[in-house]
């Protein structure tokens, strides 16, 4: 029940921020606002709650704790974030039989200092799909 309820939760913080909007509709700040709500859900240790409010696509690539392992495992030598600024968005469309993988996608490219490391920068990119319903819902987070 606890599961469920995160879930809807973190649905809902999506829909709100996204809006349930068709691709040509959805504004580039709502996008920008959208990653950076996902990385904060992941600068909190939340990516359990992340991970049941994703797009089905992405659910099906990656278990739970699979997901909250392998960005745990990314992000814990990297300390703090210092400080974040979008850089890019892209577009793009993807066929793919698989109906819950195809359609359209929007990523957000963030650039991100980080408090261990004192080198320069990491990139985290965070992505969106369009699902069947017409809501935009988080399906990927990735540190280039």
């Amino acid at each position: 029940m606890i599961h469920m309820t995160r879930r809807l939760m973190t649905a809902a913080l999506l829909w709100v921020c996204l809006g349930h909007a068709g691709a040509q509709e959805v504004e580039a700040s709502d996008m920008v606002r959208g990653g950076l709500q996902v990385i904060q859900m992941v600068d909190q240790g939340r990516t359990g709650e992340l991970w049941d409010g994703a797009a089905p696509g992405a659910r099906k690539r990656v278990t739970r704790s699979q997901f909250i392992a392998q960005i745990g495992q990314a992000r814990q030598p990297l300390g703090a974030a210092q400080q974040r600024t979008w850089v890019a968005i892209n577009r793009q469309v993807v066929d793919n039989a698989d109906a819950d993988l195809a359609g359209q996608y929007v990523s957000v490219e963030y650039e991100t200092r980080f408090a261990n490391k004192t080198n320069g920068t990491v990139r985290e990119l965070v992505s969106f799909h369009l699902d069947r319903d017409s809501v935009w819902r988080f399906i990927g987070y990735v540190l280039r």
